[in-house]
């Protein structure tokens, strides 16, 4: 038995007109998608430095959407920059078969595949049925967002101990879709919990 969503997260939307538009570099905001150095990277922090000397610039932390790699890339007020708009599309993940994720489009239900390390670790909480969020940049996926929250069985945990409590100490537990996780030492075997897709981690009992 899978594990379910408790609470879907995802926000639809519907992108229009150009691909790439031009921004100064005093204009980055952490979270815009950039073209710079064929590459697409997102601003993950942004500082407004004004020197005394010379002109203001941004001291901007990228990652690379395609590979993960990191970036630190300083950009004058007056640069120009090329700001991407990536499409964020709904999509029901509908299989897996040979390290290849298929699912379909839900407004017209048509059928892409992508690899399976879009996702990573998180494969393991991906359930047929689920609602994700993909991200295009014009035809190319990017990146695959699963519901923040999902809710999963403990299968296996030692015995709680009366008298414990969450504050004294988490004990390991497996969850019925083979995750290994902590819990909280109040939880038994067969008890549904809340855990996150992001990190893996408890979050409350179901």
């Amino acid at each position: 038995m899978p594990c379910y969503i408790t609470k879907i997260l995802l926000q639809h939307a519907s992108i229009g007109g150009e691909i790439v538009v031009k921004i100064n570099g005093n204009e980055i905001r952490p979270g815009n998608v950039l073209e710079h150095n064929d590459g697409l990277w997102v601003a993950v922090k942004v500082s407004h430095v004004k020197p005394g000397k010379g002109g203001a610039f941004a001291q901007v932390e990228m990652k690379n959407l395609r590979n993960g790699s990191k970036l630190n890339e300083r950009f004058r007020s007056a640069d120009k920059v090329e700001k991407a708009r990536l499409e964020q599309k709904e999509q029901q993940f509908l299989y897996e078969s040979d390290n290849t994720l298929f699912f379909m489009d839900k407004t017209t239900f048509e059928q892409i595949e992508l690899p399976a390390d879009l996702i990573s670790d998180r494969i393991a909480f991906l359930d047929e049925g689920m609602t994700v969020q993909i991200e295009y940049y014009e035809d190319e996926a990017l990146n695959v967002t699963l519901p923040e929250k999902v809710i999963c069985k403990v299968i296996e945990t030692e015995p709680s101990v009366k008298g414990q409590t969450a504050s004294n100490s988490f004990k390991p537990a497996i969850l019925q879709n083979g995750v290994r996780i902590s819990v909280p030492p109040f939880i038994q075997q067969d008890e549904e919990i809340v855990v996150s897709t992001e990190t893996s981690e408890y979050v409350e009992r179901a």
